[in-house]
């Protein structure tokens, strides 16, 4: 069996537990952590996921994160992202959640912020390369290089990024 994951309903209410893959495959929701990481000067860490992943391979990505396990809570989970994918270990803040109809599978995404002052250690298998944005310089770079689609529906619905201007889907 691969990873556990709580399978919840369009409440966000725990219904069970299932594998992720087979969560997925089914269209069955469950919970994603992610953060959005901001330096002091208060621009974006974006990535570059790897070509070899099977999930958006050679994709750009302003979110850090992954699925909440069994127990944990969003907060828990997007902590424990970020030192398995960034070698952080940081405080995150809520920010909001909602039901993404994703484009892979429907889940609840609870999107968090940190401040990231330490020296980043990424992991290779989860991040090919990173760079610091500007937020004006991430909105340019959403609408030029080729980002994970979720990622666009969260800077839309983002209260500290929202939808100042338009970014192509």
């Amino acid at each position: 069996m691969g990873e556990l994951v709580e399978q919840v309903d369009e409440q966000d209410r725990v219904v069970g537990v299932v594998d992720r893959d087979e969560a997925i495959r089914e269209g069955r929701p469950h919970r994603v952590a992610t953060t959005v990481c901001r330096d002091p000067r208060g621009r974006v860490l974006v990535c570059r996921r790897p070509e070899q992943v099977s999930r958006f391979p050679g994709h750009h990505d302003w979110l850090i994160g992954g699925a909440v396990e069994v127990g944990e809570s969003y907060e828990e989970a997007a902590a424990r992202e970020l030192a398995e994918e960034l070698g952080v270990r940081v405080r995150v803040r809520f920010v909001f959640k909602f039901l993404c109809r994703g484009v892979i599978s429907p889940y609840w995404l609870g999107v968090h912020e940190a401040v990231v002052t330490e020296p980043l250690a990424p992991d290779p298998s989860e991040i090919a390369w990173h760079g610091w944005l500007g937020e004006a310089e991430l909105r340019e770079a959403m609408r030029k290089w080729l980002f994970v689609p979720d990622g666009l529906d969260v800077l839309r619905r983002h209260p500290g990024l929202g939808p100042r201007t338009a970014v192509a889907p």
